[in-house]
């Protein structure tokens, strides 16, 4: 199965939970590349006979629906220019819907879903540097409902996955260890999707973090041929 299948699956897997998994899809939409997500769509309507699209207009809802489609229908610039300008004219638009808790605001939604993560790392760093906090703890205020606290949580993930993705990753194999019956979807797809992108930075975060590494977290905690499957992508070939 080649990448673009692979992430078919596991967006097709999330989709159809009795409760959409909008982590994983975020993950798909925010850390891969323009043509990466084109090819994952090719491979899901050809597997499923579904365009992914419609599928998440079809088995999400509210404010997340309206997230999801637009981060993964957006055709991103994967380039390194940037403007500052925009960077603060944008940061101060955030921040405005941050403030008036509009966290729904379609600019925010057009600002994370079109620009390009330069753009869009240089206008977080512009956010941080003009009011002294980071866009993602301006987010962790006051949710009106559990919806809106849903809702809040996919667009942190959203800037996560954007700003610094082997940082969110590590994070998500730290939960898995944690909790292997709810998430051991989790911590494979991490190892096998990054396993020859950017596995070692993860690894180094993910021992900085937890001062284990994950191989000797995998041997401790998971056995028989799972634990050989893992550490060889972890290129452990040890038991």
């Amino acid at each position: 199965m080649d990448p673009s299948e692979r992430d078919a699956v596991f967006a097709h897997e999330a989709l159809n939970k009795s409760k959409p998994d909008y982590k994983v899809l975020i993950e798909i939409a925010c850390t891969r590349t323009s043509q990466e997500i084109l090819a994952i769509k090719g491979s899901y309507q050809f597997l499923y006979k579904h365009s992914l699209d419609e599928d998440l207009a079809s088995k999400t809802n509210s404010d997340i629906r309206k997230l999801l489609v637009a981060i993964v229908s957006a055709y991103r610039y994967d380039g390194d220019e940037f403007d500052e300008s925009v960077a603060h004219s944008e940061a101060n638009i955030l921040h405005h819907a941050i403030q008036n808790k509009v966290f729904n605001h379609d600019e925010i939604i057009r600002i994370l879903s079109t620009r390009s993560k330069k753009q869009l790392c240089v206008t977080f760093n512009a956010f941080r540097n003009i009011y002294g906090t980071t866009i993602t703890k301006g987010l962790l205020s006051n949710p009106i409902d559990d919806d809106d606290d849903e809702y809040l949580g996919a667009l942190r993930t959203t800037i996560r996955c954007i700003k610094y993705p082997q940082r969110y990753f590590a994070k998500v194999l730290h939960h898995a260890m944690n909790d292997l019956i709810s998430e051991e979807n989790a911590l494979s797809r991490v190892i096998i999707t990054r396993a020859e992108k950017d596995l070692s930075e993860i690894k180094d975060l993910y021992f900085k973090r937890n001062n284990v590494s994950i191989d000797d977290s995998v041997a401790r905690n998971i056995s028989g041929n799972y634990k050989i499957f893992l550490l060889a992508l972890l290129g452990n070939n040890s038991l």
